[in-house]
């Protein structure tokens, strides 16, 4: 699937009303809401070898500060797909893009966030975010791996920097790589 997201933009008439509605939800501190709907077209209409159908998606958000909102955010998604009308149905569709953002969101990038501080690092230059996101996957992958083979006891990336002298991390290091 292809996509672009937006925020604040009108959606196009041809996607309302709503095939299908997830309903207001509490997740993580806020109230989320879904909302998808889809058109058939054929490759020749869209444009895209292969596309059957353009999606629409929906994200309406309100941040809670103690029961109360505090914030509210909407945004629009569009994606492409090569999956035949029925072949998913809507809530399924929403389903696989919403586990998409999930895996990305909750698997690496959350991982690397949390242990790394990634999003409140100041490197805006191409050069350096790549140097950088290499040496903290770098870091994650040799913690899995002494915890693979059983050589720490430590549950979380950062304890178990804070319990390695220097000397110990640049052995690590080297004896990995080599």
């Amino acid at each position: 699937m292809a996509f672009w997201s937006g925020l604040k933009f009108d959606c196009p008439k041809i996607f309302s009303p709503s095939e299908y509605d997830t309903g207001w939800n509490k997740e993580h501190g806020r109230l989320v809401r879904w909302r998808i709907q889809r058109t058939s077209v054929s490759p020749e209409e869209a444009g895209l070898c292969g596309c059957w159908q353009f999606v629409a998606v929906w994200r309406e958000q309100k941040k809670l500060r103690q029961g109360k909102v505090i914030e509210e955010f909407e945004e629009y998604s569009f994606y492409a797909t090569s999956a035949a009308a029925q072949q998913y149905s809507a809530q399924e569709l929403l389903h696989f893009i919403r586990g998409h953002w999930s895996a990305s969101e909750n698997g690496a990038h959350y991982r690397r966030d949390l242990s790394l501080g990634e999003d409140a690092s100041k490197i805006s230059g191409r050069t350096g975010a790549y140097v950088m996101a290499t040496l903290r996957n770098l870091v994650l992958g040799l913690f899995e791996l002494q915890k693979h083979r059983g050589k720490t006891q430590a549950r979380s990336s950062p304890g178990w920097r804070r319990k390695l002298t220097n000397p110990q991390k640049i052995q690590l290091i080297t004896r990995t790589l080599s």
